[in-house]
């Protein structure tokens, strides 16, 4: 499994990144980091998480391992979203993308590849590791509920998400 995450919009989840100076926002991009690098050794997984540099970054694309996560910022002149994009068509449906961009999404989606939106994805972040393994048996065990009615067939869309959700 290899999660790509969009970094900024996973950020912007917990809190605003609009009045931070550069000092805050580096300080924020490491606890992120420390963050997925616990949820690593919990879950192990390759994690990619992709940085807007766009308007004030290097004329090169810039790429860091930090405790076991690759970080990944743009160059100059290119969005997060392009990069992401590049590594769903590398990766291929392998992947699973954390955002809620929906351009991004909708591209994901295209390749068959599974979206999980930051808000979900957060949740998982901040639950604790005894609280997360019992989330993932009780979802186990509701498969055997028989139901009487019209048809309740997922989209294959609907399908990958549920999929990724029980991997993570």
């Amino acid at each position: 499994m290899h999660l790509i995450i969009d970094g900024y919009n996973l950020l912007h989840v917990s809190r605003s990144l609009i009045r931070l100076n550069s000092i805050q926002l580096q300080w924020e991009r490491d606890r992120l980091v420390d963050q997925l690098s616990a949820y690593q050794n919990i879950k192990p997984c390759r994690i990619t998480v992709v940085f807007d540099g766009w308007q004030g970054g290097l004329n090169t694309e810039q790429r860091e391992n930090k405790r076991g996560i690759e970080l990944i910022y743009s160059k100059l002149g290119e969005k997060a979203d392009e990069v992401i994009k590049r590594l769903v068509t590398e990766k291929g449906s392998g992947a699973i993308v954390i955002t809620s961009d929906r351009e991004i999404s909708k591209f994901a989606e295209r390749m068959a590849v599974a979206v999980i939106p930051s808000e979900q994805f957060r949740e998982k972040l901040n639950a604790p590791a005894h609280q997360f393994e019992e989330g993932l048996e009780e979802e186990e065990g509701e498969g055997g509920i028989k139901k009487k009615g019209l048809s309740r067939r997922l989209s294959k869309k609907e399908k990958r998400a549920r999929a990724a959700l029980k991997k993570l």
